[in-house]
């Protein structure tokens, strides 16, 4: 993988994280599924807003906070996501970009408001997640450049932006695109409720659109619906080029050329807040990849990089992700 622009080029939704802390009681007073990532309309995230206790903003967003991470590791990241040409809009520019990820997708003038994700973070580290998704479902295929996605070692795609039907087909056009180029692919499961909707197109993609494919226990045993794990790492191993399962504290599993290779979890002195802890993950693996790094020590990277995540609020690196990678690969 040489000749590149970029190590990775993301494509997701640009959100805004609203994150304020709860206790479990407020989940359940308000009906909210605990541990989940769900979709709302524009009045419900209003109305959420105004309930919510004090919190901080950030810009957020699953691919987006990988590509943030990789940034952090020293990495050449490239992100294409739709924010609307409001303040909230203005705000994940600057930041994405003050990160050290370069994104020219341009805000929209006319249309819905930029996408934020409202967290509820439970004492226990869990978070809750209400999303709406605005301006991120207005992104087309006219915003994928196909100078920039074969400039791109990797593609990486984002399962939670495939349930609107225009960003899909972008994905499906940057897709053709990196394979047509000879680049690698990536793709993230994104959530259960992803996978119950598209299992089909996900399991479609498997069979020879993408090299690499993220997905937690609960979002794989989703996607051959079976309850054992096993089992359901055993069909992937059939389908996937390289698979990795990430089981939270008891670490990761990577799947590829018929051999299993399982990394331990990362120690963690405690767990504040899991927001981001898969996207983080996700960028540990792909920077290592990129540098041509064996799977195991990509696994490894992404440990280091998860661990970080979870120590503090928030999905975005507080502590120095290069060196910390650097520490424990060598």
């Amino acid at each position: 993988m040489t000749n590149s622009t970029y190590d990775v080029l993301a494509v997701g939704n640009a959100l805004v994280d609203v994150i304020t802390t709860a206790e479990a009681s407020f989940l359940e007073s308000h009906a909210i599924p605990k541990g989940t990532m769900r979709l709302i309309a524009a009045d419900e995230a209003e109305r959420l807003y105004g309930i919510m206790g004090a919190g901080k903003e950030v810009s957020g967003g699953s691919a987006a906070n990988t590509v943030a991470g990789i940034a952090a590791m020293g990495g050449r990241p490239a992100f294409v996501g739709r924010v609307a040409a409001d303040q909230l809009g203005e705000v994940f520019a600057h930041d994405i970009r003050a990160a050290g990820v370069a994104f020219s997708t341009p805000a929209m003038v006319d249309g819905p408001p930029t996408g934020r994700c409202l967290i509820v973070v439970t004492p226990d580290g869990d978070r809750t997640m209400s999303t709406y998704l605005g301006a991120c479902q207005e992104l087309s295929e006219a915003d994928i450049d196909p100078e920039v996605v074969r400039a791109s070692q990797i593609l990486y795609l984002e399962g939670y932006l495939w349930d609107p039907i225009i960003p899909r087909a972008a994905m499906r056009k940057a897709i053709e695109i990196a394979r047509a180029a000879g680049r690698k692919v990536a793709f993230t499961l994104s959530d259960v409720f992803c996978v119950e909707g598209h299992r089909d197109d996900f399991l479609g993609l498997l069979g020879g659109h993408v090299d690499v494919m993220f997905g937690n226990e609960n979002e794989v045993r989703a996607l051959y619906r079976t309850d054992d794990l096993d089992t359901a790492m055993t069909e992937l191993a059939r389908h996937a080029t390289i698979a990795v399962v990430t089981r939270s504290d008891k670490g990761a599993v990577v799947i590829a050329g018929g051999e299993r290779h399982a990394v331990p979890a990362e120690p963690v002195a405690r767990v504040v807040d899991t927001t981001g802890a898969g996207d983080l993950f996700a960028a540990g693996f792909l920077s290592a990849l990129a540098a041509g790094r064996a799977l195991p020590d990509c696994a490894r990277a992404g440990g280091v990089a998860a661990a970080e995540i979870i120590s503090h609020y928030g999905a975005r690196s507080e502590g120095d992700l290069k060196a910390l990678v650097a520490a424990r690969l060598g």
